[in-house]
């Protein structure tokens, strides 16, 4: 189990179960999200620049605004044609 601690959440640690990792990067199907922060992109160019290097398929999908959650359809469109995702925070 992982202990994770949110920043703006009570003072109680949760405790969560994470996905399982994946096995390889070769031939997985990675997204990147962009969360709309100032040099969010910067970040993701980079990452993608390592996953292409390990044989991932990168795709690049971006939320409109970071002050509100990512729609419905965005997040379906994720969960539905990657095998991971990994966000992208700034600040």
């Amino acid at each position: 189990m992982t202990v994770v601690l949110d920043p703006t959440a009570g003072r109680a640690a949760a405790g969560i179960e994470t996905a399982p990792r994946l096995s390889s990067l070769e031939g997985a199907t990675i997204g990147l999200l962009d969360i709309s922060k100032p040099r969010g992109d910067v970040f993701l160019r980079r990452v993608e620049e390592l996953l292409t290097e390990r044989g991932a398929t990168v795709h690049h999908y971006r939320k409109p605004t970071f002050a509100k959650p990512a729609p419905v359809d965005l997040r379906h469109e994720i969960a539905t044609t990657c095998d991971a995702v990994i966000e992208a925070l700034a600040d």
